[in-house]
């Protein structure tokens, strides 16, 4: 099959899902497109089966702002008609699904069907598609989708609620390979003394580094795990609470057992140098960084939010807390961390989980045959 794949390309989980969906994709045989304004960034151009084209903008004087969904659609229907695409799978509401069905008008206008399926993410919904600018035009491309699939149980739930949808929602849930994502214990003894020391315990956190992430929440659940054991924090990824969370790790004299690394293509390698995961989020539509970090025989403990307990059975393989709760969060992870034997049986529970029900071998093929519906159902 011939996929046209349009995502954010930047670091996000929608376009992390996108990117490793197209490689999973091209690995099995289907021919990949990928359509963006730059190439995601899990890309090394060397797979197979898998293309990149780019959209340009044109900034004429006369726009402000540049009309980037009109220079998608446009690029979207060139590249599907030079390259006789079967679909298009578009990630993120907003605003791709509008451009996919503009896409699509216009080469049904020359005689060629192009049927496109949207998959919601979490904050096009929760909030993007929240806003009066953006609600009715949101709600308009799920509407005119040929298929629309969710992440998880959750987001179908809040779409039907927040944006009145009532068509069909197929949940098609975050996958990891799990046979990339795992612990080498001869990569981890390697490793792991660039950032922890014998007799240390490593924490990690991954995320965008914005405030639902609460990144500040991560350094003071450090803070009282660090008071009670000797550990160390390892902080993956970056952005817009950087600044604040480096500085709050000064005010509370832990800035030496912090390790600030930025963004990483290697990500299934640092996560599993780690004993632990925080993810204390305001909110997570499924929780991607905790199953990579779970594939790796790493619990996490996290929030009781969205679409985490779908992937978390708190006291199993991780542990649950309410939002802001950092003395109970720092309390759980205090009592994981000092009971060496329930650390193990819930890193091995943990990866139980990602291979019994998230692997890409397990989920992939839930794409392929909603893929194959979408396709033989007749035009919209």
């Amino acid at each position: 099959m011939k996929i046209g794949i349009t995502c954010y390309p930047t670091y996000g989980g929608s376009g992390v899902v996108a990117t490793e969906l197209g490689i999973e994709l091209a690995a099995r045989g289907h021919e990949i497109h990928f359509i963006t304004y730059s190439p995601p960034f899990r890309l090394t151009g060397r797979e197979a089966n898998i293309h990149y084209h780019e959209v340009s903008v044109s900034n004429y004087p006369l726009f402000e702002y540049p009309p980037y969904d009109l220079a998608l659609a446009t690029r979207m229907a060139e590249v599907a008609e030079f390259h006789s695409l079967d679909l298009l799978h578009v990630h993120y509401a907003i605003p791709h699904s509008v451009s996919a069905l503009l896409a699509r008008q216009m080469l049904a206008a020359r005689g060629r069907h192009l049927p496109f399926i949207t998959t919601l993410h979490g904050t096009d919904i929760t909030l993007v598609g929240l806003d009066r600018s953006y609600l009715p035009i949101t709600r308009f491309g799920i509407d005119e989708s040929d298929g629309v699939t969710a992440i998880s149980s959750h987001l179908r739930d809040k779409t039907r609620e927040n944006l009145g949808i009532t068509r069909d929602i197929e949940v098609i849930r975050n996958f990891v390979n799990c046979d990339f994502y795992q612990r080498d214990a001869a990569l981890v003894a390697q490793q792991r003394p660039r950032f922890a020391n014998a007799g240390e315990h490593l924490l990690v956190h991954l995320s965008n580094f914005r405030p639902v992430k609460r990144v500040l929440d991560v350094i003071e659940i450090f803070a009282r795990v660090a008071q009670a054991l000797p550990a160390r924090l390892l902080l993956i990824g970056d952005g817009p609470d950087r600044s604040a969370a480096e500085f709050l790790t000064m005010r509370l004299g832990i800035a030496d057992r912090v390790d600030f690394v930025g963004k990483q293509e290697n990500v299934n390698e640092l996560l599993a140098l780690s004993d632990l995961m925080l993810m204390p989020s305001e909110m997570e539509s499924f929780g991607l960084a905790a199953l990579e970090a779970m594939a790796c025989r790493v619990p996490a403990v996290a929030t009781r939010v969205g679409g985490v307990p779908e992937l978390i059975d708190s006291g199993v393989n991780g542990l649950l807390f309410d939002v802001g709760d950092v003395d109970s969060m720092a309390a759980g992870a205090i009592s994981i961390l000092s009971d060496p034997a329930h650390l193990q049986t819930m890193a091995s529970a943990a990866r139980r989980t990602a291979q019994d029900h998230f692997c890409s071998s397990r989920i992939i093929p839930l794409y392929e045959r909603y893929y194959e519906r979408i396709v033989a159902a007749p035009a919209r």
